[in-house]
Order: C-alpha cells, then structure tokens, then sequence
C-alpha cells in the first residue's frame, strides 16, 4: 500500500483545519503509519466557490457517489454537519465497507449506537473524537485511558460559545446582547446563536457522552436543558458576593441506580476547578471508581483543536488498517439498569423579589418547609426600597419539590417575583 486515501465531505471550519493539518504534517503522519495519507476528493456544495485554502480542482464533486463509488477511498470524514444528509452518507459509507470518521454531534448523539452496531457487522471503524470536546481527547480517555473504572459522574463545560458570553458578563459586567454580539465578532458565536445559548448543542454532547460514560443511550431531546439568556448581570453579581461563579454545566451522574443528566446555568464554588475555565475554553470534571477525579482542559472548538481531534482519529483508523485487523468498536453497556433522573436532586440558588415587610421570610419558609426544602443560607439585598431581593440556598432537593413550592409561594402577594433558579455545583453534588 503506497498511500491510505480518504475523502473529505465539507471544507467549512473544521475541513479546513483538517485539511491544513494532513498537508502541515504530512511527513509526521508517514512516519507514524508507515505510509502517508492523501485526500483524493472533496465534497462540496459549490466547486466555484473561492476558498481561502489551495484545494486542487481536480479533487472537489458535487457528487457523494463519486465517493461512494471510488474504490480506493478508503476513509470517509464527515464533516458537513448536521442530520440529513450527513447522517445517509455515514450508513451508506459504512455498507460500502468504508470507515468513517466524523466531528458530528447531532448524528452521533441520535443514531451513534446504530452506526457503530452497523460499522462492528461490516468490520470497519467508526471514530467521533470531535463530535464532544472538540480538542480535548475525552472520548479516548473514556474507552480507552478510564476503562478499568466504573464512570460516576461527568460534569463540564462543553460549549465554548456560552463560556465565552458569560466570561465577559462576568470579568466586564457586560449584559448578556452585548457579551453576545462580541461573541459574533470574535468568531466564536454563529449568526443564529439558539443552538448555542439556549442549551441544544451541550445536550447533543451530553447524549454522547452518557452514551460513553454509562452505555445508555438518552435522546438529546429528552435531556433537560436550560440555556443562558436568563442570565442577568445582577445574577452574576450575587453569584460573585456569595462566592461563586456561573457556568453552563452539562452534568451525569450516576447514583442508586439513577443516572440524573441536564443541561442548566450553575453557580459553581470559586474553589472548584470549573470555575477557573473561562472564554471558549472547555473543561470535563470525571469521576471514577478507580481514578478518583480528574479534569481534562481545552479549546473545545475551532477550526484547528478540533481537526485535531478528526486528524487523530483518522490516524487510528489508518494504523488499524496497517496491523492488518479491524478492531470492533468498544462500547460499555450499563451493567445495571439505570433509571434516567433527569434533573434529579440538586442545590439550588433562588432570588425573589419581595414586599420588604416583616413576616415575609417567615411565611416562604414555612412553605418551603411544607414541601421538604431546607435552607442553607438567606442574604437580603436592598435597603428603604419597597421591593428588594430576596436570595435563598437550599440543601440537597428533587427539582419537582422545589417547583411545587415556588408555585405556591408565587401567589402570595408579597411576593414580585421568582426572578431565578439555578443550580448549585459542588464537590459533593
């Protein structure tokens, strides 16, 4: 075999790092294999497009069977994004008997057990290193690095967008419009930024991840999930006076028999590793029977950190290929029958806007109570104001009790307002 060669379907972000990866160290990969490796074609909507890197026309097509087809491709990197069509290339590639690689988390995060079932039947690979952390090898660390262990939790922060916003509300005490047209400008936040602030796209991830992590499979669109719009300038104040910073977690864990995932905004202890985690970068918390704790720590996104994931990716495919054998991919099964928790139970950080008069801590107490909440700590802010906030932080509680007690204390007519409810992350949770 004089070369390994693959196509590449999509040259926006990520194919063009991918593609100035294999050219930049092309030499490095040979010597790694044993032989080089070389894109023959290139998938593109447009082949008259003007690009900002040197692709040779010869190599561009319209056309995915000019692909399919082409007996010496023997990779497939999917990289166009996206459900339909993507998710129609994988499976047609993989009945072709190619292996495929791909950084797509919308696919993976709902059809990834079916592909690699798929891909074990026909013998080839399937690898999706990109599709969660961008740059940071978490789905190695899982099968491969974490496999002695039985995965308790995995917490982070995986979509760099929403770190970068609430970074800058944070450090400049911008509001959330401001932090998030800079998140445009600067390259780190799409013209449609919904995916993104409202949570989706930490869901997508978080799927594959429990997937991994507990070998269950939750659609992402069964995972509760709340992005970041809510957050106010005056939340991210309070949250700095009681000592903690807020961050959009993705969260699993698993616990008697339960596996709780969500996606929500938390206040996170300034003592906390995550909490230091700011801009675009990434950050996933692992817990492990065996191993403890550990962090793992990156640019979760770009153009560069995640053609670096796909690179490697489809470097072990290519080396896989020169030992001469296939190996099935290796996913873990739960080895108990796990309830999905969603939210399950959790710390929570309230603020009220209430009637300042006595009696009224009194009286939500006394609800709270009524429904098993227990209060950590209460701060007043506000002074001579009719209206002030009031901040409350409850131990340990089921979300649904929470809500049901909030549904009552919003009637009384002291009370403004619910204005928030966040999570409190900390070690123990």
């Amino acid at each position: 075999m004089n070369s390994i060669k693959i196509a590449v379907l999509g040259l926006g972000n990520v194919g063009k790092g991918v593609w100035k990866i294999l050219r930049r160290h092309r030499n490095m990969i040979k010597e790694y294999i044993g032989v080089p490796i070389d894109v023959k074609k290139v998938l593109v909507r447009d082949v008259q497009k003007k690009r900002d890197i040197d692709v040779p026309p010869h190599m561009l097509t319209t056309n995915f069977d000019d692909i399919l087809l082409d007996e010496d491709i023997r990779i497939i990197v999917e990289l166009i994004g996206g459900l339909h069509p993507a998710y129609e290339y994988m499976r047609k590639a993989i009945e072709m008997g190619k292996h495929v690689v791909t950084a797509n988390k919308a696919v993976i995060a709902s059809y990834g057990r079916e592909l690699i079932q798929l891909a074990n039947e026909r013998n080839v690979l399937l690898r999706f290193e990109g599709s969660v952390g961008g740059g940071i090898p978490i789905i190695a660390a899982l099968t491969r690095s974490l496999a002695a262990n039985e995965i308790e939790a995995v917490v982070g922060i995986i979509n760099g967008t929403t770190n970068y916003i609430l970074t800058q509300m944070t450090r400049y005490g911008m509001d959330f419009n401001t932090a998030l047209k800079l998140a445009q400008e600067k390259g780190y936040a799409e013209a449609d930024p919904s995916s993104d602030v409202e949570g989706e796209d930490a869901a997508f991830k978080l799927s594959i991840l429990a997937f991994i992590a507990f070998g269950v499979q939750v659609p992402p669109q069964d995972i509760p999930r709340e992005g970041i719009t809510r957050i106010s300038e005056k939340e991210i104040q309070y949250a700095a006076q009681l000592g903690y910073t807020i961050k959009l977690l993705a969260a699993a864990r698993k616990h008697d028999g339960k596996l709780d995932l969500h996606v929500h905004p938390a206040l996170v202890p300034n003592t906390h590793p995550l909490a230091a985690v700011n801009d675009e970068f990434n950050a996933l918390f692992v817990k492990g029977d065996a191993v403890g704790e550990l962090m793992m720590y990156g640019k979760g996104a770009g153009s560069l950190p995640t053609g670096s994931a796909v690179v490697s990716d489809i470097m072990d495919v290519a080396s896989t290929m020169m030992s001469g054998s296939t190996t099935p991919y290796m996913y873990r099964n739960a080895r108990e029958k796990l309830q999905i928790n969603g939210e399950g139970e959790g710390e929570y950080y309230i603020r009220l806007e209430v009637v300042d008069r006595p009696g009224v801590l009194g009286k939500i107490s006394t609800v709270l109570g009524n429904y098993g909440v227990s209060i950590a700590s209460v701060v007043q802010r506000g002074k001579d104001e009719r209206v002030v906030p009031l901040v409350l932080i409850t131990h340990k509680v089921d979300r649904k009790r929470l809500d049901l007690a909030l549904e009552e204390i919003k009637k009384f007519d002291m009370v403004e307002e619910v204005a928030s409810i966040l999570r409190v992350e900390s070690h123990s949770n």
